[in-house]
């Protein structure tokens, strides 16, 4: 089945299953003169949140305080599809989480290891999420470019747009 027919029958459904297969997006605060920033995801579809770890030292978290709106957005490698997430960021003491999420990559970036005062975890709420999906072929493209030359009432079926929206990040 294409990433469009996927997202079509279960847009939520598409999204999580390609945060399970993707590493990492672009995590950023709305409203917040600065750029958005690379991290890994570990999502937990069940609550529709995002947990990052991350150092207390970065802009990030001392932009957020408390809490703050934030995006994050990413891109499946093939091109076929592409999503912008809203909600809460906020940091947690949740030492199970962290001890759910803690891997051996997020250890290289703490000198004390998952123990370092440094170590952050930051719990992202969802609110919703706009999805695009493109088709992958290089015949569709074509073919559906030049059926909407041919016909100008004909717009060509390229792709899918969706938002799936979370209720109040639960």
């Amino acid at each position: 089945m294409s990433m469009i027919d996927k997202v079509r029958a279960d847009a939520r459904t598409a999204l999580f299953d390609v945060l399970d297969e993707t590493r990492a997006g672009m995590l950023g605060l709305k409203n917040a003169d600065q750029h958005m920033q690379p991290m890994t995801h570990h999502a937990d579809r069940d609550t529709a949140e995002l947990w990052f770890i991350t150092s207390a030292e970065t802009d990030l978290v001392r932009t957020m305080g408390q809490g703050g709106k934030a995006h994050y957005c990413l891109t499946k490698g093939d091109g076929t599809f592409y999503a912008c997430l809203t909600g809460r960021l906020m940091p947690s003491d949740d030492a199970a989480k962290l001890d759910e999420v803690w891997s051996v990559v997020a250890s290289a970036w703490f000198e004390e290891g998952r123990d370092d005062p440094d170590v952050t975890l930051l719990r992202f709420a969802l609110e919703d999420a706009a999805i695009w999906t493109a088709t992958d072929s290089a015949v569709t493209f074509g073919l559906e470019i030049a059926r909407a030359k041919f016909n100008a009432d004909k717009q060509p079926d390229l792709g899918d747009h969706r938002i799936v929206n979370f209720g109040a990040g639960a």
